[in-house]
């Protein structure tokens, strides 16, 4: 059980729940061990199977033991079934913060979500150009850089932290298979959390991937799909808990997370 210290906040973050009809007490455990030992959780995306309101009432119901903020982003299962705003409402009423291009502070850290998008990474990522539909792909993949930057650009906090669903580089991804790179995320995203000084960086759907990477400035970017999680902490429950300090000299950068056990 976690010791109060009114000097850091600690973050327990998982992604990739994928919760079905038939989930009942699929998590609760975890659930209750996350409300013992953490701060705030965050929540990466792909929640529930399907996108179907059915699926988030069963967990909302398992959300009801945690009786700390909770904030999260959606995936792309979510959108499966078309029903994302029957969704978000229920997951609100759960008291869960959904952060879609917005931004909000919680015990003196800011955070920022986006879903994210596919398109892939550095020199390999794609391109706007040919047809139409290649364009248009490209454009949903820079409009979700842009509100990610829209939301980091609001925070004043001293630290900041994203939430994703896609992944903002390709060293979490790594794992997957080589030719499905493209569709896990976009280093479009990567641009904005170089550039805000982000603390930490949370995202899932990459399920075989890699559990920790950094942005090409130093940001420490955190897989936490519950599949990774199971796979590289086998002896851990599934969810990453990390220390953020309450305050920090100016000198020591934003490097300053730092993994706890529960």
């Amino acid at each position: 059980m976690k010791t109060k210290d009114q000097n850091s906040v600690r973050l327990a973050a998982m992604g990739d729940l994928h919760y079905t009809k038939t989930s009942h007490g699929q998590l609760q455990p975890i659930f209750e061990q996350v409300a013992d030992n953490a701060d705030i959780l965050l929540l990466c995306g792909d929640l529930v199977d399907y996108g179907l309101p059915e699926e988030t009432e069963v967990l909302a119901k398992e959300l009801s033991v945690v009786k700390i903020p909770m904030l999260a982003v959606l995936g792309n299962h979510e959108l499966e079934s078309g029903k994302q705003d029957e969704v978000q409402k229920i997951l609100a009423a759960a008291g869960v913060n959904i952060l879609d291009g917005s931004a909000c502070e919680v015990h003196g850290i800011g955070f920022a979500g986006v879903k994210g998008f596919a398109g892939g990474f550095g020199q390999h990522a794609l391109q706007p150009w040919g047809e139409p539909q290649i364009k248009k792909f490209v454009q949903e993949s820079i409009d979700e850089a842009l509100k990610l930057e829209s939301a980091l650009a609001k925070l004043r906090t001293q630290h900041r932290i994203a939430l994703l669903h896609y992944s903002p580089i390709q060293a979490t991804v790594e794992g997957e298979p080589q030719p499905i790179y493209p569709f896990l995320g976009s280093s479009r995203l990567e641009e904005p959390l170089n550039r805000y000084n982000v603390t930490a960086v949370f995202h899932g759907h990459a399920h075989h991937g890699t559990p920790e990477g950094r942005t090409q400035s130093g940001v420490p970017v955190y897989n936490v799909a519950i599949k990774v999680l199971r796979q590289n902490f086998p002896d851990k429950p599934v969810f990453r808990l990390i220390e953020i300090p309450a305050a920090v000299r100016a000198d020591q950068g934003n490097g300053m997370s730092r993994e706890v056990r529960p």
